[in-house]
């Protein structure tokens, strides 16, 4: 068997028929599916039940340990010698295990990161929200869009190792708390070849909220700077961006109570604060086709963009106090 794919799951039953349905569609078949199911109150295993005849499916519950570390458990379980691993919130298009198995035998990749998109089918909230995500004018700008594939730090929603790298690595070492782009960073360290393959994406159904999304986003800020706990080299500038966009924003608000509409600081911010959300309006409702989601997008760019730097500026504050 040359894949097995690893999903922890908790307390989203919802979510993984559509995923083993898109599992069921997949042109190449060499492959098995572990559910790990983790300490859920709500579970899916009368979901996973009705593809047993359908999929090389295997169902595992443990008690809850959070998703990195229910993900080492499934790699334990694995029979495969490449593991794939996704959240339960998406979609995968049939020509995607084809196209990763070419790119893993042509690169002799030893790990690799995927992208994500927006469905068809998706909402207009769930397209705003992934063009936040993924857009050059928003942190998307590092998110499978790299000139150097080598660079790509792996999401764990869209990843994959050798059984060789899980087992020198020993996989996860955080249950949830940027554990893939810290696995990302040591596998790499440990001499193993890991890069983004841009044509193996997902289509990523994003929390359906927007205080979650913004949760969510806030999160990620933490995330980062708890990354930098294992590797110091993890914070680059480029990834200061979002807490630069918050004092950004936090100025102008400070100006515009303070000074006068005349001040030029303040008008300069301005023009450019109009000039980056009408970028946004305009490829956003090019890229989708839809001015409403064009108007979506501004929402959420700002609310991601704020929520992830003011992750990190308070996880930045406790780790300088903490020493």
């Amino acid at each position: 068997m040359f894949f097995s794919v690893i999903i922890p799951v908790f307390n989203r039953p919802q979510e993984i028929h559509e995923l083993l349905n898109s599992l069921l569609a997949q042109e190449e078949k060499d492959f098995e599916v572990i559910i790990i199911e983790d300490g859920s109150e709500f579970t899916c295993s009368h979901i996973v039940e009705e593809f047993q005849e359908l999929l090389n499916v295997r169902y595992l519950f443990i008690a809850n340990v959070g998703q990195g570390f229910a993900r080492n458990y499934g790699m334990k379980q694995a029979f495969g010698n490449y593991f794939v691993l996704f959240d339960s919130d998406c979609i995968i298009p049939s020509s995607y295990f084809s196209l990763l198995k070419s790119a893993i035998i042509d690169r002799k990749l030893d790990a690799f990161g995927g992208p994500d998109a927006a469905g068809h089918d998706f909402s207009d909230f769930q397209k705003a929200m992934n063009y936040s995500m993924t857009s050059v004018f928003t942190t998307g700008g590092i998110r499978g869009k790299l000139k150097d594939p080598s660079k790509y730090q792996a999401r764990g929603y869209n990843m994959g190792l050798s059984k060789e790298a899980f087992e020198c690595s020993e996989g996860f070492v955080d249950p949830n708390k940027g554990e893939d782009i810290e696995l990302s960073i040591r596998l790499k360290k440990l001499g193993y070849k890991l890069e983004l393959v841009e044509e193996a994406f997902v289509y990523h159904k994003r929390k359906n909220t927007i205080w979650n999304f913004f949760k969510q986003s806030f999160s990620f800020g933490q995330n980062r700077i708890n990354v930098s706990r294992y590797h110091p080299e993890a914070i680059k500038l480029i990834h200061l961006m979002p807490a630069f966009f918050l004092v950004f924003e936090c100025s102008l608000l400070l100006m515009l109570l303070v000074y006068p509409y005349t001040n030029v600081f303040f008008i300069i911010g301005m023009l450019i604060f109009a000039i980056w959300k009408t970028s946004i309006f305009v490829h956003a409702s090019v890229v989708n086709t839809s001015i409403k989601i064009g108007i979506l997008s501004i929402i959420t760019s700002i609310g991601q963009l704020s929520a992830y730097g003011l992750g990190m500026i308070t996880e930045g504050v406790k780790k300088i106090i903490k020493g």
